[in-house]
């Protein structure tokens, strides 16, 4: 069951993201809405949030799957 929600979720996300970048609008991508939200191109502040953020968890999810611990 778990298999099937997870592949239907990353179906639905492609599928969003695949209108998002065709229709050209703006703040509609997850990359765009990120950026708004951390505000990565006028703060400074936001923008190390996010690094910390971002390469804290990737270094969590490695030891995560490779270990198969946490």
């Amino acid at each position: 069951m778990w298999p099937a929600i997870w592949i239907a979720w990353t179906a639905a996300f492609a599928v969003a993201e695949g209108i998002a970048l065709a229709n050209k609008r703006d703040n509609d991508t997850l990359s765009e809405n990120v950026r708004r939200l951390f505000r990565t191109r006028t703060s400074k502040a936001g923008r190390a949030i996010f690094a910390v953020g971002w390469f804290g968890f990737s270094a969590w999810f490695a030891i995560h799957i490779l270990t198969e611990t946490m």
